[in-house]
């Protein structure tokens, strides 16, 4: 499965992910092939790009309850628009407090790991899906850290509000890239996180515990509100959880900058300590969905190719795995092995087939020599 960009797909590609047209109605079932009417009505939906199989890839099995958290990441995206679309405009949400408690009671009471299944994504609905996993996810770390039913609530309705700064932003300057921001589109965008820094702040409609994630949190994230150093030293495992499940969401997810990132990238940038990411939360977060399980294809860093066979015990980096080369079973735990090898990354192409290169090819190839033509660059 490889990530193309809209303006990059071709007639014939297989979708690895069903599409969904604005109201919730499937319209390309996986495995669909692409033609050129589909390519056409995908560019005007305004996703940012699809997942698409390889030419001999099979379709990746899927389990009834990958299905079931598909279908509730599609329809719960239109009840979260309609949160965020009223709160932005600074009006009370009628439907905040029934959406968060039918979360958490879908998945905020799990005693299992899930497939973490992320959503195709346009400019124009890219915050209310981010919001939403990022919710997800708070849900689930949350059921891992023990938290109170209360602070559990608390936590899953600052993940659904947390990104109103960037609803705020004018949707011109969200479709620019980083590269094509200039200092002043970024002290314009600094002043929608500020305003929404401030709304949370005036609003007393809402709980007191959801202000204080939300102030920490927004000061952490977005670096709006001023420094509060008693509360910047304090380790708030709402915040520490929000905080993690928003960059996971934000580096595996596409994007109009660059090619998403792997959950193995997102986990290995999470775990660094210079990061500043804390690790029981991380832990939470590996806890609550599957990374590097059994069938995963991956990459080493002395470059061979090699199938997880038993997921990591201590360290979920460190798994067994079969090399492909040798057909030698690897612990990636044991001491003597991890000084030499480790996981690279997640195989982004099952192909190995390999690509000459048409500009290296040109440097071997000689120019044509007519009978009875001489050349001195020649050797007769």
């Amino acid at each position: 499965m490889i990530f193309v960009k809209a303006d990059e797909l071709k007639k014939g590609m297989r979708l690895a992910k069903p599409i969904y047209n604005k109201n919730g109605v499937m319209l390309y079932e996986r495995d669909s092939r692409l033609t050129e009417q589909g390519i056409i009505s995908i560019q005007n939906f305004g996703l940012i790009g699809i997942y698409v199989l390889e030419p001999a890839e099979p379709v990746p099995p899927m389990s009834a309850e990958d299905i079931e958290f598909e279908r509730y990441q599609t329809m719960a995206v239109f009840a979260i628009k309609e949160i965020l679309d009223a709160v932005s405009k600074q009006k009370p949400s009628a439907k905040l407090n029934t959406f968060v408690t039918q979360l958490v009671q879908k998945y905020g009471s799990l005693d299992h790991k899930i497939n973490f299944i992320q959503n195709l994504r346009s400019v124009e609905d890219y915050v209310y899906k981010h919001s939403l996993n990022t919710a997800l996810l708070c849900a689930m770390m949350a059921k891992r850290m023990n938290l109170s039913e209360k602070n559990q609530t608390d936590l899953v309705t600052a993940a659904v509000l947390h990104d109103i700064g960037t609803l705020l932003i004018p949707i011109g300057l969200r479709r620019k890239s980083q590269l094509e921001l200039t200092e002043e589109d970024l002290k314009k965008i600094n002043t929608y996180y500020v305003a929404a820094y401030q709304m949370f702040s005036r609003d007393y409609s809402l709980d007191a515990g959801v202000k204080m994630i939300l102030s920490v949190a927004l000061r952490r994230i977005f670096h709006v509100g001023g420094k509060d150093d008693e509360m910047e030293k304090k380790k708030i495992p709402e915040v520490e959880i929000l905080r993690t499940a928003y960059i996971y969401d934000q580096l595996t997810a596409m994007n109009i900058q660059e090619e998403p990132t792997s959950d193995v990238q997102a986990i290995r940038f999470l775990l660094d300590a210079g990061n500043g990411y804390d690790r029981v939360a991380v832990q939470a977060l590996i806890h609550s969905i599957n990374i590097l399980e059994p069938g995963v294809c991956v990459e080493l860093t002395n470059g061979d190719k090699g199938l997880v066979i038993i997921p990591g015990m201590y360290n979920v980096l460190q798994p067994y795995v079969l090399s492909f080369r040798d057909n030698q079973v690897y612990n990636l735990s044991t001491p003597h092995v991890a000084a030499q090898l480790q996981i690279k990354d997640i195989m982004r192409t099952m192909d190995n087939r390999h690509v000459m290169g048409m500009d290296m090819l040109k440097q071997y190839s000689g120019e044509a020599v007519h009978i009875g033509e001489y050349r001195d660059n020649k050797t007769y």
